[in-house]
């Protein structure tokens, strides 16, 4: 394959509240970008301390920095999506702003690109500054979605990765709610390559996903690409119900014989421990009932309320974003 040419490389990171690390990051990203053209397009998701002041300060300083701010949070997926939606570069690299993914690691991401890679994704060998608890809760993670999942997911990748324009068309037409967009990436195909890194501390402030949040994009990750724990609540239905028939014949054996031990325990046991799972089952189609509901909704992924060194998007995408 011949060496792609780039007219353009797209840096999209979404902020929130990160008024004491937006400065610095545009720095590593300008240093990190030197000598290839570049722009970077920055997603306001809600702040509520003083990031917007700081970002129309680089913004109107340098016009390469585009910044995107969001009516109120809607999340880190979706604004990630409305940073992808504007996204203008042949390349496009996804990066938090909070300095733990390395912007120096986009020129290798690139030269990737170049040898003809459509998606490029990185993977951490070392997560400096995270508690025991949430490297291992993020291994046992990986390890469930490796056996439910049928879209193959490598251990310990994460969000920061580049993508070339084909596979970015292919991934913004898909327009789900509940997004997991390292899955979506993954589901695309295309031509895949690893880059191993290590992953930095936060450079200032606190991670914007505590344990609630954690748990919630962990059902979002499940639900978008497995129907094993649906298919799990009907199997465990088939094992109980047939444990109930071979029940019956045994107890009728030992009313004839005069063995038959009435109980109490036995039966609130039963029924506690039958009970306990048609409730799970119920919580499991609810979960997917509820995304289904989230879908047939059809509400904007994020509105928009400003921009500063960018236009507004002309296609449909724009069109699902309610524009500012």
């Amino acid at each position: 394959m011949a060496e792609r040419h780039l007219s353009l490389l797209s840096v999209v990171a979404p902020m929130l509240n990160e008024e004491d690390t937006a400065d610095v990051f545009c720095e590593r990203v300008r240093a990190a970008c030197d000598g290839l053209p570049w722009e970077l397009v920055i997603v306001d998701d809600g702040s509520t301390d003083a990031t917007p002041v700081v970002l129309a300060d680089i913004a109107a300083n340098d016009s390469r920095i585009k910044v995107i701010t969001l009516s109120r949070n809607f999340g880190h997926q979706m604004a990630i999506t409305a940073g992808l939606d504007h996204a203008s570069g042949d390349a496009v690299v996804m990066i938090d702003a909070d300095l733990q993914d390395p912007p120096e690691l986009i020129p290798t991401m690139v030269e990737h690109w170049r040898a003809g890679s459509d998606v490029v994704y990185t993977m951490r060998t070392n997560r400096e500054g995270e508690s025991r608890f949430k490297v291992v809760t993020a291994r046992w993670f990986y390890g469930i979605m490796g056996r439910v999942s049928a879209v193959p997911l490598v251990s310990n990748s994460g969000d920061f990765r580049l993508l070339s324009r084909r596979a970015l068309d292919a991934l913004l037409t898909m327009r789900e709610r509940n997004r997991y967009l390292r899955g979506m990436t993954s589901w695309v195909g295309f031509t895949q390559t690893a880059l191993p890194y290590e992953r930095a501390a936060r450079h200032a402030g606190k991670t914007k996903y505590p344990i609630r949040k954690m748990v919630h994009f962990a059902l979002d990750a499940i639900a978008s690409f497995s129907n094993v724990p649906l298919q799990l609540a009907t199997i465990a239905g088939f094992v109980f119900a047939a444990v109930a028939f071979l029940a019956v014949p045994v107890a009728i054996g030992f009313r004839i014989f005069g063995e038959f031990l009435p109980g109490i325990t036995t039966t609130v046991v039963a029924v506690l421990l039958l009970g306990g799972f048609q409730l799970i089952a119920i919580g499991l189609i609810g979960e997917y009932v509820g995304r289904i509901y989230d879908e047939v909704k059809r509400r904007p992924l994020y509105i928009v309320r400003g921009r500063a060194n960018v236009g507004a998007v002309e296609d449909e995408r724009e069109r699902t974003s309610a524009g500012s």
